[in-house]
C-alpha cells in the first residue's frame, strides 16, 4: 500500500504556524487522527534559510504536497517546480521583490510578537527563486480573491494562467472562508484523511 501523502504548510511574510489558517488545518488533521501529516515549520525570514528547512522538510516527509499563503505561495511554486510536487497557492505573492522592499528594517512576527530586522540583501534572494516558465501548470492550483488588500489578485491570475485556477469575488489576502476551502485543496493534493481500511 503507497504511503499517505502528507500536507506542508507553508506560512506568509512575518507569519508562523500560529496563523488562524495553519489552526483550521491543524484542527481538521487531529479530527482525523493523523496530526503528524500536517506539517507546518515556522520559517526563519531569510529566504535562503527558510528554503533549506523546506527543501529539509521535504526530504524527510516522505510523500507530500504543498499548500503556501501569500509569501508562501511563492516558495511553494518554486518547490513544486524543482520537486515535481502538486501545490495550491492561497493569494500568492508573485514577486515579492517588489513587495517587500518597504519592509526593511525591524518587523514583529504577527503571531509572536518576536522583533527581527529585515535584510535588503533577501530582496535579491527571492529574486532567485523566481519561476519564469511553469513547466508543470497541472501541478498548481490557484486560489485568490479579489478583496486582497495586500496583494493584486490580477497578477497571480496572469502568472497562473494556465493552472487550476479559483477566483472569488471580495475576500481578504488572509483568504475568507478558508475553511469552506480546504475539502478541495486536501482533494487537488491527494490528501486522503480517511482510511479505506
Amino acid at each position: 500500500m503507497a504511503s499517505e501523502i502528507s500536507l506542508l504548510y507553508i506560512h506568509g511574510f512575518n507569519s508562523s504556524p500560529a496563523s488562524h489558517k495553519a489552526g483550521l488545518l491543524r484542527e481538521v488533521f487531529e479530527r482525523a487522527g493523523c496530526a503528524e501529516r500536517l506539517i507546518a515549520p515556522a520559517l526563519p525570514p531569510s529566504p535562503r534559510e527558510a528554503m533549506a528547512e523546506l527543501d529539509a522538510a521535504i526530504a524527510s516527509a516522505g510523500p507530500v504536497a504543498l499548500l503556501g499563503s501569500s509569501l508562501g505561495g511563492f516558495y511553494a511554486t518554486w518547490l513544486a517546480e524543482h520537486h515535481d510536487l502538486k501545490a495550491v497557492v492561497l493569494n500568492p505573492a508573485v514577486r515579492p521583490w517588489l513587495l517587500l522592499d518597504k519592509y526593511t528594517g525591524i518587523q514583529h512576527n504577527y503571531h509572536t510578537g518576536e522583533a527581527w530586522e529585515f535584510d535588503p540583501a533577501w530582496l535579491e534572494a527571492l529574486r532567485r527563486y523566481e519561476v519564469a516558465d511553469i513547466s508543470q501548470p497541472e501541478n498548481l492550483l490557484l486560489l485568490t480573491q479579489t478583496g486582497d488588500e495586500t496583494l493584486n489578485w490580477e497578477d497571480g491570475w496572469d502568472y497562473y494562467g494556465d493552472c487550476h485556477r479559483y477566483c472569488g469575488l471580495g475576500g481578504s489576502h488572509g483568504f475568507d472562508n478558508f475553511d469552506a476551502f480546504i475539502p478541495l485543496i486536501l482533494r487537488f493534493c491527494g490528501v486522503s484523511l480517511t482510511s479505506d481500511v
